[in-house]
């Protein structure tokens, strides 16, 4: 685990410490008690502010670091970059970061969705990632996140050895090619507001479904439903 955040909530409002090992001394404890409340808690505490609002900071700082990162590391093209980048802010990539520190303990969920294991879905496990780092940001600044991420995800993209974001899409076009198939995808629905969408698509060979994948982007979904119709050995 790259460093340990010692939370303490009695309640909502509960007393919590965060981040001991960067000696940071939060300025407002109830930014990162919202980024830790799902709406279905929110929902049933009669709470107005869930972590969707951070989320969305949190995504564009997130990738904003990451795209530096890479900017200054690596001499590579937008293409190259972009595909990069996506590896390691993808959901499963968040997630994992999520889970090597323990916010599974943390997250705020209803009755419902702790039922059904709701601390341990990827996708609340990333948005909550995200929720953190808006609230980090919003509290600390653009350096303090910076710090956050050099010690959590940049040497992960240093290691080279996780590939979070295996690209399913590529290996199902090849194989297509040499049997001479068609592949297309299809987005069948989408659901949420903008700012939390979920993608729900569809891959089709030679006109028949294959494969059904749902993610927060159009990309991923995309990906998801190729892994399936992949692991189905269709080809």
């Amino acid at each position: 685990m790259p460093f340990g955040l010692f939370f303490d909530y009695n309640s909502i409002g509960g007393k919590m410490e965060i981040l001991k090992k960067f000696n940071i001394i939060t300025n407002n404890k109830q930014l990162y008690e919202q980024a830790f409340s799902h709406s279905s808690f929110c929902n049933e505490q009669g709470l107005k502010n869930n972590y969707e609002r951070l989320e969305f900071l949190g995504d564009a700082v997130l990738d904003l670091i990451i795209s530096e990162y890479l900017y200054q590391k690596f001499y590579l093209e937008e293409g190259k970059m972009s595909k990069l980048r996506a590896r390691y802010v993808c959901e499963k990539a968040l997630s994992e970061y999520a889970l090597s520190l323990n916010f599974n303990k943390y997250i705020k969920v209803g009755k419902g969705e702790k039922a059904s294991g709701g601390q341990f879905k990827k996708a609340i496990l990333a948005d909550t990632f995200e929720a953190f780092i808006g609230a980090l940001y919003l509290d600390q600044g653009l350096n303090q996140v910076k710090s956050f991420v050099k010690r959590v995800i940049i040497p992960i993209i240093e290691d080279n050895k996780i590939d979070f974001f295996y690209d399913y899409k590529s290996s199902l076009q090849e194989l297509a090619q040499v049997h001479h198939h068609k592949i297309e995808y299809e987005v069948i629905n989408q659901i949420g507001p903008s700012h939390n969408r979920k993608f729900t698509v569809i891959v089709k060979i030679d006109g028949f479904k294959y494969g059904v994948g749902i993610a927060k982007s159009k990309r991923e979904a995309e990906q998801e439903a190729a892994k399936n119709a992949l692991l189905k050995k269709i080809l």
